[in-house]
């Protein structure tokens, strides 16, 4: 909770020195350049970084919260254009003030075709990811002040990864990206993963191959100098992904697939309101550990009262489910929003009510072969109903949701989530 409050006294002193910034007086000669330097300076602040002449400064890393290293703090970064149009490089260095260790990456990438906007990078990466997590290459980068699952993520494994990366626009309306990669994977909580023949990990090697694609067909797409970009946003849009982990390839360990998908689809409509549906589904099979398994996106923290499981509720995730309650090797979740259109009550009072409803379904094969650790299946399906009421005050809200069906647990305060949301605009 402490640390709740303190993001929300910092935020409104942001938001305050910005308000002030923007409403400054200026001379009429300078009013459109700036406006332009303004609508240039938040793009990038919305996309997650601080610009200078040579250097983006990746905001990701700059100060951050979660269970097992406590506050993490450091500096990221990747140059831009005004180093070079057609060669680039990033980095990044935190440290964890809980596990007293420090993480990093370093790499660079070449651009081989402009108009396509193809770029061959090399990576190397020793930092930590979320168990269960699973992510969409060509995802456009998501930048949140504050990310709000991140605060009760308990479960974490270490990663030290060697990653090449091929980035790809196939087609307008088609991004694809391809990576390779050689791991090795520690598991920081007690974890073993045995194997149908009786051998047995605690830690193990990875060599990975990923092809990811987005198609928006119903986007409409500008070339410009810098490269193709998405002028008009239509919908639906899908995204496929395809992983293979190959045994003896690079000392790898394991063999297995995964197999990733997802649609979302948006309706607007001319009172104001707005309909957003997204589906999400993965399959995974062969000899694959829980870390590069699914979760369903919990966000519940495990404590025992509403107000001890009180904190900031995610943008697409189940707000009852517990973390590390369920683990899946096949899933599917279905979340459906509808935004009302925001009441109008005065100029700067436009308070918005979000009726939300979401489903999961899933199961694994091998339940046995995860030693030390306590999981359920979906296999009954999940459901969680709510609303949210959002820009109350200073960009943030409050949620409430109610876990009802198969899942439903004996203690009725058990199934309650109430938090508090946070929206903020750029």
């Amino acid at each position: 909770m402490k640390y709740c409050w303190l993001f929300i006294f910092i935020t409104i002193l942001v938001c305050k020195s910005q308000a002030q910034n923007i409403d400054a007086p200026h001379s009429n000669s300078q009013t459109v350049n700036d406006s332009i330097k303004k609508a240039e300076f938040l793009n990038y602040i919305g996309n997650g970084y601080f610009p200078t002449k040579y250097i983006n400064f990746d905001l990701r890393y700059l100060i951050k919260f979660n269970q097992y290293e406590g506050f993490r703090t450091g500096l990221g970064g990747i140059t831009n254009e005004n180093f070079s149009k057609n060669f680039r490089l990033q980095w990044h260095t935190v440290y964890g003030f809980l596990d007293h260790r420090f993480k990093y990456s370093f790499g660079g990438g070449v651009r081989v075709v402009k108009k396509t906007n193809t770029w061959i990078s090399l990576l190397y990466i020793d930092d930590l990811e979320e168990s269960g997590s699973s992510n969409f290459l060509t995802d456009k980068r998501f930048f949140q002040f504050f990310e709000p699952r991140l605060i009760n993520i308990d479960l974490f494994h270490k990663n030290i990864s060697k990653i090449l990366t091929i980035e790809h626009q196939l087609h307008p309306k088609i991004l694809t990206e391809t990576q390779f990669s050689v791991s090795k994977i520690y598991p920081t909580y007690n974890y073993i993963f045995n194997l149908k023949n009786n051998e047995s990990f605690t830690n193990f090697d990875l060599s990975l191959a990923k092809i990811s694609m987005q198609w928006s067909p119903f986007s409409e797409f500008n070339q410009t100098q810098h490269g193709i970009i998405e002028t008009k946003t239509g919908y639906p849009k899908f995204t496929l992904q395809y992983t293979k982990s190959f045994a003896a390839v690079f000392n790898g360990d394991f063999s297995f697939s995964k197999f990733d998908f997802r649609a979302i689809q948006q309706f607007n409509y001319q009172n104001g309101a707005i309909t957003q549906i997204v589906l999400n589904s993965g399959l995974a099979n062969g000899d694959i550990p829980i870390t590069h398994l699914y979760h369903a996106y919990p966000n519940n923290v495990n404590k025992e009262t509403i107000l001890q499981r009180f904190s900031v509720a995610g943008i697409n995730s189940f707000e009852t489910m517990y973390f590390n309650e369920f683990f899946s090797d096949e899933f599917a979740t279905l979340q459906i929003k509808h935004k009302l259109k925001p009441f109008d009550i005065s100029p700067w009072f436009k308070p918005q009510l979000v009726l939300i409803t979401r489903f999961a379904i899933g199961n694994m094969e091998n339940i046995d072969r995860h030693e030390n650790i306590n999981f359920d299946t979906l296999n009954k399906g999940f459901s969680e109903s709510g609303f949210e009421i959002n820009r109350l005050f200073f960009g943030f809200g409050l949620s409430f949701a109610y876990r009802y069906g198969t899942y439903h647990l004996p203690e009725f305060g058990d199934n309650i989530a109430f938090k508090f949301t946070f929206n903020i605009n750029l």
